[in-house]
This record gives structure tokens, sequence and C-alpha cells, in this order.
């Protein structure tokens, strides 16, 4: 059977205060790089359930994710392995909530800044990723889509009961 094509799909969050936004240093494969609060989804956990827990992990602030600002796609080759990685994100915007100042950051993060606009355009040459500026762009575009396009059946929280068809499936490959 052929190896089928999966991206890696991950969260962020737009986190605006004061007119600056919420970004993380962070030690990476190719130095000091900025990006928004992110990470990988997790085996049983929801798009937003990801989202909040990566912002606390990589800020130590709680977080709510109130809306989808877009979805992104973006490809590049891992500088360590010559990996050739697709990304999918889901960027949302929602209430920052209380710091949680004892929380240890997550490996890598060296620490988070605040940066306006203008700081973060200057500093385009240092994100992880091409979507963090068109994140925080339709962000300021007024981009808003209501969680509730993010379906979840309830499936996702347990391995699922073989079908007949797939234990037959199954009996044949032995």
């Amino acid at each position: 059977m052929p190896t089928r094509w999966k991206p890696n799909v991950t969260v962020s969050a737009v986190i605006e205060r004061d007119q600056r936004f919420l970004l993380v240093e962070e030690n990476t494969a190719d130095g000091l790089r900025l990006n928004l609060p992110a990470g990988h989804l997790d085996p049983a956990e929801t798009p937003l359930q990801a989202c909040a827990r990566e912002v606390l992990e990589e800020t130590a602030y709680s977080f709510e994710p109130t809306h989808l600002v877009g979805i992104y796609m973006n490809r590049f080759i891992r500088t360590r392995t010559g990996s050739d990685i697709t990304y999918m994100r889901f960027a949302f915007t929602g209430k920052l909530g209380q710091h949680h100042a004892h929380r240890v950051l997550d490996e890598g993060i060296v620490r988070t800044v605040w940066l306006s606009l203008e700081e973060l355009q200057a500093s385009a040459h240092l994100h992880r990723s091409p979507v963090v500026l068109q994140s925080v762009r339709d962000y300021l575009a007024g981009r808003r889509f209501d969680v509730s396009l993010i379906q979840a059946d309830p499936s996702i929280y347990s391995v699922p009961e073989p079908t007949p068809h797939t234990q037959d499936l199954l009996a044949s490959m032995k």
C-alpha cells in the first residue's frame, strides 16, 4: 500500500494587548526564532484544546480560543534532516487569562515578548514560519470565524471498535 501524504497539523494563537502581540523566542535548528505561541495537535485533542494547552506551555498564560483567524499551509525543507515538511496551521484569537509566573516554559522557549506590528514586520527574517505575519495581518483585517466551524466527533477520545469490514480486512492481512 502506498504511503499517504499527511500534513503536520499545528495550532497558534494571535494574542494582542495594548497594540502589541505576544510571541515566543525559541531555540531551533536555525538559531533563535520568533513565533506565535504554537504547537502540534496531540492525539485525543481538538484544535481548541491544543491551542489553549500550547499557549499555557509556551507563555505561562491561560488562554481561551474564541475565534478562528484562519487556516494556513506552508512547506519547507527541515535544516537538520533535509525532510520536506508541510504544515497546516489553525490560527486562533481569544481571551488572554491569568499569567502563571511560577510555570516553567516549554523546552526550547527562551522567553516571551510583546511586539508592535512595526517590530513584528521588522523582525520577519527571524520568524519561524511565514504564516506568523500573515496570521497577524489577517487578525488586524478583522478576520474572525466562529469556532463552531471545527467539529470533533467523540470518537477522537477513544479507540474505535472495528467494523465487520475492518475485521475482515485485518484477518485477510494475516
